[in-house]
């Protein structure tokens, strides 16, 4: 009973947190779906019966998309808690072979959140439209395309949503102050968008504190003027509510009315990010929220704002501020203002969802990603996307300055996303739910006519403002295709030259240099074989470390890899080699722990794999090169090695202290002691030693392999990463060259290094210059 009142709580605290990020977009379409819809062509169709046709297909839009298709199905195909176009992806990247990411193993498929709950059955043959999909590469291609084309349009949303939300509702003011130039409120709306922008770095939960008591009172509000207008003006209204009214509609409006479907697509914005920010909530709090809330509040404002219309033609342009009774108006401004913040917040959340999910799997240069909350994973804030978004909502707004061309544009690609999720979700539903064919077409041919109709009518204001999204989702289209493309290039070319492990065997346990204390920890993207980067230093230099591991830090496509199941750890060649191979998992929504916390857990995994190597526990075999072991977390984890604070430790290892300093010259400790001191950062790193707890082993050679690792881990670690550089051969295309000299070294020479983004100490990290000819 507690646990379930504990969770009940919980479920009302994520509720209420949604209204101040997923729904403010939703809340303040009201602000100018009306003005959109009568504008232009329809300007002619001033009519009772044209009113009542658009709150018709108001009414019928939101039940079938936000109410039907989203809250009660697409929901249902959340990815472990995290929604969105990537997430459906990643879905079917796991029950299929559509994945391009080259560095998947059989072991991925083990982890526990691979397979989607309750469809666990993996021995169903596929079907033909499957093998299909699967064999041709060029499928798979389109696929990852119309995808990325999708998370693009959100991108575009999150510019456009902005722009529209704050100069529509900004806007009103001209209602009571006529005698304010549009100049003044442009530079008002901009002074706001500013200030929204500057606040994202707070985080999104204490925006959502902050914003929820708002939209809660502002949808109240809405709501209350909704049916105060519909008694006032015209109690009639309700009868809309009948789809007769839709054929009565286009019949008055012809074929005007076919064209005004761009302006009524708009009540439903911000649908998408419902979906979008699922990994910020959870489903039943998204679901609790729409369907109690904000479905009826939004509803009962459409319903009065037409009564209001269909008396008083000439206030379709403000409608929506020439509704509010007059003692109301200066409060109602306030929180649409405020509103319209929210609105942009929902969309900007979004924004940040897709972003960090598309560089998880290799889709997005690498950026920034400050974690914003402890206890959920999901909520991030990203600066310098943040940033680009506010230079371009900026641009939009100084440039259209105008409510109706801007919702040309929101129009195409909030239309967009709605129908790249529905092709998604048919094939979620055949590959993932293993439902019949026919349920995933009659889903398609339903919902997608619904929504073709509303893309082809909102394309054909391609000329009139809607080429921004287009354009904007190009430029990002391509950023995103150009950098999956390199990395895979990159990666294909590390594995045909990897090191062979006869070449290895035969430089025998010394590698036929000069073995030195301390561990080197070898980055790479491979996760079998040994990179060609180790060959430059065997070849080179005339010394190398005691102990090597080669490990690789990979994204796997799943939202998240619990702390049991993230490391695999196998052995390179004889033990006599010392030489391990440590694969580090991480899922899209996971947070890269510190180097410290790392090389611990790294020190711990290989101990306790050198153990269940020598019980004969059950490890799987490596790709050729070994032998690989997920080490779990369990009661026995950290009992091979005992790892203690050097101020604890200073007594009983002082030998063990001072043998592991001696390795290093005079110099060497001055200038590490010197950095340490200057640098804020390492200097805050925790000091750790490690020992081998006093007891008899079973085997001898596992307590003496054991004590030269802890030898070495005392002595120290250091980071080995190759600095590429790659570059297309001659023999190329045009657009390779392109693709790989132009664009892909521009993003790799412009975002986050990989050591940066590792959280490698700059002093301990050597890196060697390595040209790639793809």
């Amino acid at each position: 009973m507690a646990e379930w009142k504990t969770r009940s709580k919980q479920a009302l605290l994520l509720t209420y947190q949604s209204f101040g990020v997923v729904y403010g977009d939703l809340s303040t379409s009201p602000l100018y779906v009306y003005k959109s819809t009568f504008s232009g062509r329809m300007f002619k169709h001033q009519t009772e019966d044209a009113i009542f046709g658009a709150f018709s297909l108001i009414f019928w839009t939101l039940t079938l998309i936000p109410l039907l298709k989203y809250i009660v199905l697409v929901l249902s195909a959340d990815d472990n808690g995290e929604g969105g176009t990537f997430a459906l992806y990643t879905l079917l990247c796991r029950h299929s072979k559509f994945s391009l990411l080259p560095n998947q193993q059989t072991a991925d498929e083990e982890l526990s959140a691979y397979y989607y709950k309750g469809h666990l059955n993996r021995n169903v043959a596929p079907s033909s439209f499957r093998r299909f999909l699967e064999k041709h590469k060029k499928s798979r291609t389109s696929l990852l395309i119309i995808v990325l084309f999708g998370a693009c349009m959100v991108i575009g949303d999150g510019v456009l949503t902005p722009a529209i939300s704050v100069l529509s509702s900004v806007s009103g003011v001209q209602l009571q102050a006529k005698n304010l130039p549009d100049g003044m409120v442009l530079v008002i709306a901009c002074v706001v968008l500013v200030g929204l922008f500057a606040l994202q770095h707070r985080g999104t939960q204490k925006v959502a504190f902050m914003f929820a008591p708002v939209v809660i009172l502002w949808l109240f509000s809405i709501a209350v003027i909704g049916i105060y207008n519909t008694v006032k003006w015209n109690p009639k209204i309700w009868r809309a509510l009948s789809p007769h009214y839709i054929y009565m509609f286009f019949r008055v409006a012809g074929k005007d009315g076919w064209y005004s479907l761009g302006g009524i697509l708009l009540c439903m914005t911000g649908t998408e990010a419902m979906f979008a920010d699922l990994g910020h909530f959870t489903t039943s709090s998204i679901r609790v929220g729409f369907s109690c809330v904000i479905y009826p509040c939004l509803l009962l404002q459409y319903m009065g704002q037409a009564a209001f219309i269909s008396k008083n033609f000439s206030a379709i342009p403000i409608s929506f501020y020439a509704s509010i009774p007059r003692p109301l108006f200066w409060p109602v401004f306030v929180l649409a203002t405020l509103a319209a913040i929210v609105a942009s917040q929902s969309v900007i959340s979004a924004t940040f969802s897709i972003i960090k999910q598309c560089q998880a799997l290799g889709c997005f240069p690498r950026v920034k990603i400050v974690h914003t909350s402890r206890q959920i994973y999901g909520r991030i804030y990203i600066p310098e996307i943040n940033w680009i978004l506010m230079v371009l909502t900026l641009a939009v707004t100084i440039g259209f300055q105008d409510t109706n061309l801007i919702g040309n544009a929101y129009g195409i690609a909030c239309s967009t996303v709605m129908f790249v999720t529905t092709c998604l979700m048919v094939l979620v539903i055949i590959f993932v739910w293993q439902k019949n064919f026919l349920f995933a077409l009659g889903f398609f041919l339903f919902f997608g006519f619904i929504e073709l109709t509303y893309v082809v009518f909102a394309y054909v204001k391609v000329s009139e403002g809607g080429w921004v999204p287009l354009v904007l989702s190009t430029i990002f289209l391509v950023v995103m295709y150009v950098w999956h493309y390199g990395t895979r290039r990159k990666y294909l070319f590390d594995l045909q030259n990897k090191v062979s492990m006869k070449w290895i065997l035969a430089l025998g346990p010394s590698l036929g240099i000069v073995r030195v204390p301390g561990i080197g920890l070898i980055y790479t993207e491979l996760v079998t074989g040994v990179p060609s980067i180790f060959s430059h230093f065997v070849t080179n230099l005339p010394a190398f470390h005691q102990v090597i591991v080669f490990v690789c830090v990979k994204s796997v496509p799943v939202p998240y890899v619990s702390a049991d199941e993230r490391y695999l750890i196998g052995r390179i060649g004889p033990k006599s080699y010392r030489m391990y191979r440590c694969i580090v998992r991480y899922g899209y929504k996971d947070v890269w722990k510190d180097e410290d916390d790392f090389e611990n857990n790294l020190m711990m995994s290989i101990a306790e794999f050198i153990q269940l190597e020598a019980e004969g526990s059950d490890i799987s075999e490596g790709s050729g090169d070994g032998r690989m072991a997920v080490v779990r977390a369990s009661e026995k984890f950290g009992t091979r090695l005992v790892m203690l604070d050097c101020n604890e430790n200073s007594i009983n290892n002082e030998d063990t202290i001072s043998t592991a300093r001696s390795s290093k010259s005079a110099t060497l400790q001055n200038l590490q002691s010197l950095y340490e001191q200057e640098s804020p950062q390492p200097s805050q790193r925790r000091c750790v030693q490690f020992d081998i707890p006093q007891g008899e082993y079973i085997d001898p050679q596992v307590k003496e392999e054991l004590l030269e690792l802890v030898e070495a881990r005392n002595v120290g670690i250091a980071y080995i990463m190759g600095h590429s550089y790659i570059k297309a051969r001659r023999s190329s295309s045009f657009l390779k060259k392109l693709a790989i000299d132009v664009l892909y070294s521009f993003l790799r020479k412009n975002c986050r290094r990989p050591a940066v983004a590792l959280n490698i100490p700059h002093i301990s990290l050597i890196e060697v210059g390595m040209i790639y000819h793809v």
